[in-house]
């Protein structure tokens, strides 16, 4: 279990009990903002257990459009958008309501993905975005490749879609939800799982309960 995350975009909607559980706590040294796409600087300076908020432009990929990719570079081309230090948040949104950029849009499990992740990490992939544990060889790549992997609250797709400014289909629209999209998100609310120092939050989480 992951220590509890706010929800919430700062600014975008009225005060839940996560803000209020946010504004409450004294420490506030694991809080920081970032911007997107992410420089290998930033990401070795976050930690496991972090709470972040992005600021910028990120990407999304599900397993069909991650499929798409892998077949793209087999075939010796280029991906769909230059991939060094870019940010691939694991959602496939619902449609939008009126007036809305985007619909519901919470994570993906991201284990869904670990196959085609270390390769991608080796090309220059900065961050993921996700929900759930990865495998080894995803962290070791994290790792190697001084990238961050984050985790954003599973069953608030709703809030987070509040953070996303502006969403445009630039690959694989016949994917339908799960076509790779160019969102831009202002304080998009995450929490650092694995940092590029080999820390793992599900690990010392688990480490911490035991010890309670």
């Amino acid at each position: 279990m992951l220590p509890r995350q706010p929800a919430y975009c700062p600014g975008t909607v009225g005060r839940t009990s996560a803000e209020r559980w946010n504004t409450e706590r004294k420490d506030k040294t694991m809080e920081k903002q970032i911007s997107a796409p992410i420089d290998k600087k930033t990401a070795e300076e976050l930690t496991a257990g972090d709470y972040v908020y992005i600021t910028g432009t990120i990407y999304t990929a599900r397993d069909a459009a991650h499929k798409r990719m892998k077949e793209t570079l087999d075939r010796g081309e280029a991906l769909p958008f230059d991939i060094k230090g870019q940010m691939i948040y694991y959602m496939g949104p619902s449609p939008a309501r009126e007036g809305r950029q985007i619909g519901s849009a919470g994570p993906t499990t991201a284990s869904r993905m670990d196959k085609y992740t270390p390769e991608l990490l080796n090309l220059g992939l900065g961050a993921m975005i996700g929900k759930g544990k990865r495998s080894r060889e995803v962290l070791d790549a994290v790792v190697r490749n001084k990238a961050v992997y984050f985790a954003a609250v599973g069953g608030a797709g709703a809030l987070l879609s509040k953070c996303i400014q502006s969403s445009e289909v630039i690959a694989y629209e016949d994917l339908g939800t799960e076509a790779v999209r160019k969102l831009y998100v202002k304080d998009f609310p995450v929490i650092v799982v694995a940092d590029s120092k080999g820390n793992n939050l599900y690990e010392t989480a688990i480490e911490q309960y035991r010890k309670a």
